[in-house]
Order: structure tokens, then sequence, then C-alpha cells
């Protein structure tokens, strides 16, 4: 519950908010046709800097630095900062832009962690969004991976790792619709 509330309110789409050189903004939907992904960052903060871009109705020039919340703290795996550089991918795309770093902030700790950009994380996020593109063509769900990292995990209540233990996609399927069909 307390992870769903932080990201309400990281997502809270008509709340942005300017103090000085800073704009906060909340729930922005972003998309890359080169990806062909969208979905929307936590919070963007854009600096007023020379260098920056223009953005629609606001005076002066803006350099965009994403920042997604998580619930935990840091990890070991890359899936968070591999999150995050698709957010930056996706905002370079869209604002014609070069973001070489943002952050993660974790709530259970209260501390940001600094994510360079790096080409290296780049390279991860194009090979895993290809790999995904190929499965969704050829129609195929893979088998869920359960393990410790599940209890953690936002996608939990829609996954349901404990029921899927051992069984595909493709089964589950066949016996929910043969149920139907009786």
């Amino acid at each position: 519950m307390e992870g769903n509330i932080l990201h309400e309110r990281a997502h809270d789409e008509g709340f942005d908010e300017k103090r000085g050189d800073l704009l906060t903004v909340r729930g922005l939907r972003i998309q890359s046709l080169n990806l062909g992904v969208s979905g929307s960052c936590d919070v963007v903060e854009f600096f007023r800097d020379q260098n920056g871009v223009a953005l629609s109705g606001r005076q002066g020039l803006w350099r965009p630095y994403p920042v997604e919340y998580k619930h935990g703290v840091s990890k070991e795996i890359d899936a968070d900062r591999l999150q995050l550089c698709a957010q930056g991918m996706c905002l370079e795309e869209m604002l014609c832009c070069a973001i070489p770093e943002g952050a993660l902030f974790y709530a259970q700790t209260r501390r940001r962690e600094r994510v360079a950009l790096t080409e290296e994380l780049r390279e991860q996020v194009r090979a895993m969004l290809f790999e995904m593109h190929t499965l969704q063509k050829r129609g195929y769900t893979p088998k869920v991976k359960t393990g410790s990292h599940c209890g953690a995990c936002s996608l939990k209540e829609l996954c349901l790792p404990k029921l899927c233990r051992g069984v595909s996609a493709k089964a589950y399927l066949k016996t929910a619709l043969e149920a139907d069909a009786t």
C-alpha cells in the first residue's frame, strides 16, 4: 500500500510545480517510436539551462532530468536502472536532446541514486526491447521466472507467481477456456 501511495503522488499529472529555475512535472507521458514503447515517468525535473530545450507554454530553455520513484532499496540487478534509462531514451527522442543521467529515489532509504545513462545501459535496453518485440510477434509468452524478487514486484498481483509456478500461460489459458466452455 505504501508503494501505491508513493506512486500516486509521483504520478499526480495535475500537479506541476515551479520553484525558481526548477520545474517539476509528474506523470509525464512518454513514447519512443524507435524503441516501440510508451509509458509515463514518475517525475521529470526540468532545470533552466541555456543548453536546454524549449517547452510549450514556458519561457526559456530547460534541461530534463528523469527521476523514478521506488518503494524499497537500491538493488544489485539493473532492472531499476534499465527502466530509468528507457525513460531517458524516450525523452531524448521526444525532446530532441541528450540526457546523460537521471536518478532513482528509494523511499525506504529516502535517498536518490544518480544513474549515468551509459551506452552499455542503452544497449541493454535496446536488446531487451528487441527480444520483447520478437516474442510478441511470435505470439509467445515466456514462463514466469519466480524467485525472491517476486515479493517486492509491483506486478505480483497481476502475475500471481505462486499460482503460475510451473504452469505455462498457454496451459493456463487452455484450462480456463475449457472450463468456460463447460
